[in-house]
């Protein structure tokens, strides 16, 4: 990883286990991650790949402190993350404006600047005249759109991306895939979550392949994607 520089955030030796059932005698469990070891230092673009159910998901969740493992260390390091996905946290009652004050604050931004930068992500967001009304009636894309404004616009010292940057019409993508190239090239850190490996080449310097809940491989992007591809052919035609 980055020379010189302490890492935002460090895992060591992390697992996390579901409960996936009770039975009269004991509780079972499924393993998602395993021993994991994971340094992220400032300036970091990493791609996490892997099939479903690999814990890519589980993963971001981890990092941005929705959950906590069941085993191991995390060291954040004082930074802030923020977690965009498609499964986005918004109350469904309230309006486009109250979650964004709402979404900003939860990733640890204050009010007075949530409500600075109120315009920009609004526009930015392309919703228009839809954030007066209650996020119950956006839809799967709308919602997307907005929590990715937000993220975006807010500056977290870490940006968690959990496949959303399909979401949205032709123009939103290209505006959404621009100012993250940008951001990634100012030395911003962003952790990108994708099955599609040529995003991953485009907008990451290093992989991360997940495996069964297990780290597979990680280094340089080219080389990491090519084993990946490498493996999923031969699994396919097996």
């Amino acid at each position: 990883m980055n020379q010189g520089s302490s890492p935002l955030m460090s895992l060591q030796k992390v697992s996390v286990r579901y409960k996936k059932y009770r039975t009269l005698k004991r509780a079972q469990y499924h393993q998602v991650l395993t021993d994991l070891d994971l340094d992220i230092y400032p300036g970091d673009s990493i791609g996490v790949i892997g099939r479903n159910g690999a814990g890519k998901s589980t993963l971001l969740r981890l990092l941005a402190g929705v959950i906590d493992p069941d085993g191991g260390v995390i060291d954040r390091n004082q930074s802030t993350a923020a977690l965009l996905t498609l499964q986005l946290g918004f109350d469904q009652q309230l309006d486009g404006r109250t979650n964004i004050l709402l979404s900003g604050m939860l990733m640890g931004c204050r009010r007075e600047v949530l409500e600075e930068k109120m315009a920009d992500i609004i526009e930015f967001s392309g919703l228009g005249d839809a954030i007066r009304e209650p996020v119950k009636h956006y839809s799967a894309g709308m919602k997307a759109r907005l929590g990715f404004s937000i993220a975006l616009m807010i500056d977290p010292d870490i940006l968690l991306i959990d496949e959303v940057l399909g979401v949205g019409d032709e123009t939103f993508r290209e505006k959404s895939a621009a100012i993250l190239k940008a951001k990634m090239a100012s030395d911003h850190t962003v952790i990108l979550v994708s099955h599609n490996t040529h995003t991953v080449r485009n907008l990451c310097n290093k992989v991360l392949w997940i495996e069964d809940g297990k780290a597979r491989m990680a280094g340089e992007t080219h080389q990491v994607v090519d084993h990946y591809i490498e493996s999923m052919t031969k699994q396919e035609l097996n």
